[in-house]
């Protein structure tokens, strides 16, 4: 039987130059690379990973061949950059094969563990108060962790660019709870 991971991402903005301002890559070519192979270092073929927002920016057929090539089963909570002018799911984006439905906002639980997931930053959520998780990107990890919510996205320090798991993500959070 084989054994199924899930990981959490966030602010990938494959092809956005303006990216390149705070990450230390040349130029798209190279951080899309790179962005690719940390993803597929972490990432096997059976797990799922959610992409809590901001996957690509570049053309339809460039983000294809991008998502193509991510290993894992892709779950999107849709952030600013993946919506039109109008609101609605950017043409590049909508036409990938997503493992759900991509949404605004999702729930899912491991090892007993209620997780929400949304592009933002929220400072209560869903069952919060029942010790519930919140997961976010959007801020580039610019927003310190708060309670039992935080950053997972590509540029938070500890993540190395990649996919992370629930455990790495909320391990400090876990030892502050206990110190307090």
């Amino acid at each position: 039987m084989a054994f199924t991971s899930q990981y959490f991402t966030a602010d990938h903005h494959f092809g956005h130059s303006r990216m390149l301002e705070n990450r230390p890559f040349s130029d798209t070519d190279e951080m899309d690379r790179h962005l690719i192979d940390a993803w597929n270092s972490v990432v096997r073929d059976g797990d799922i990973v959610w992409h809590l927002g901001d996957f690509s920016y570049h053309s339809e057929d460039r983000t294809a061949s991008i998502f193509s090539q991510l290993r894992g089963r892709k779950r999107l909570i849709l952030g600013n950059h993946d919506l039109d002018n109008n609101g609605d799911i950017r043409k590049s984006i909508a036409g990938l094969a997503w493992d759900i439905e991509p949404t605004h906002y999702a729930e899912c639980k491991l090892d007993g563990d209620r997780i929400v997931l949304n592009h933002y930053a929220q400072r209560t959520w869903n069952a919060s108060i029942h010790g519930s998780w919140h997961l976010f990107g959007h801020s580039h990890g610019r927003l310190p962790a708060f309670g039992r919510s935080r950053d997972c996205g590509v540029d938070c320090p500890d993540v190395g660019f990649a996919p992370a798991s629930f455990k790495n993500l909320t391990a400090s959070m876990r030892n502050a709870e206990v110190v307090a």
